[in-house]
């Protein structure tokens, strides 16, 4: 995931979007001690995003930097999504083209998706890994609502996400109630996918150690007892699927 960086540091980044600055002027418009400005500069100086420049010595941000702040700025103008999020999709394949192949796929459903809106992409380069070969695509994207989380979470499988912002989630009861609705499509959908490939023998295994552990659960409940670890049913008990 993406390297996280102080609420400070984004202060001075974005002040320096716009051109080169001096440390009194950055402390200025940070509202930023000046002690406290110029050690975070220092971070940033060390990741090679910022650079000091001139004399008098004023701060930088690389070109690469400031132009991909301003994209996502402009991005942000016209962005009311609930959510900001940071995501890494792994992609694996028995074949290196295959892999590319659906790594450009998923990119170009992200960009379709109207629930989403993508500030950023990176896709890694492709490794073999014993008889397979991998990569993983980190994606900054801001999410609609509730409901998009859910499609997003369900149909894309990130790895990982990072929650960027809210730091407070409120949304409607009618949003809440499409995503549970969905949600409950796709867990039916997934059931029955895995129900068509399963044999009848390992259903019955699967059901009777799922319900086994039901009634375990229960039994724990009801005694306040601690119950034998044999009986409950670990995921080595589970089928292959």
């Amino acid at each position: 995931m993406a390297l996280q960086f102080s609420e400070k540091q984004k202060k001075l980044s974005s002040a320096l979007v716009n051109g080169p600055l001096s440390l009194d002027q950055l402390a200025e418009r940070t509202n930023l001690k000046m002690s406290d400005a110029q050690e975070e500069l220092k971070f940033l100086m060390q990741l090679k995003l910022v650079s000091l420049q001139g004399m008098p010595p004023v701060y930088a941000l690389k070109d690469e930097v400031a132009n991909e702040l301003k994209h996502r700025k402009m991005i942000e103008l016209t962005d009311d999504n609930t959510f900001r999020v940071e995501i890494m999709i792994e992609v694996q394949g028995v074949e290196e083209e295959l892999v590319k192949r659906q790594s450009e796929k998923i990119l170009e459903n992200l960009a379709k998706e109207p629930f989403f809106k993508i500030y950023s992409k990176k896709v890694a380069p492709i490794e073999k890994v014993d008889e397979k070969y991998s990569t993983y695509i980190d994606v900054n994207l801001s999410v609609r609502d509730f409901r998009g989380m859910v499609r997003l979470m369900f149909f894309y499988g990130p790895a990982s996400i990072e929650v960027i912002k809210p730091s407070k989630i409120e949304f409607t009861l009618n949003d809440f109630q499409d995503g549970l609705v969905d949600m409950t499509d796709m867990v039916h959908a997934y059931a029955n996918y895995i129900m068509g490939i399963l044999n009848r023998k390992q259903i019955e295994e699967f059901n009777a150690k799922l319900f086994r552990g039901v009634g375990n659960a229960q039994h724990v409940k009801a005694s306040q007892g601690k119950p034998e670890t044999k009986e409950n049913p670990s995921v080595d008990d589970l089928p292959t699927i």
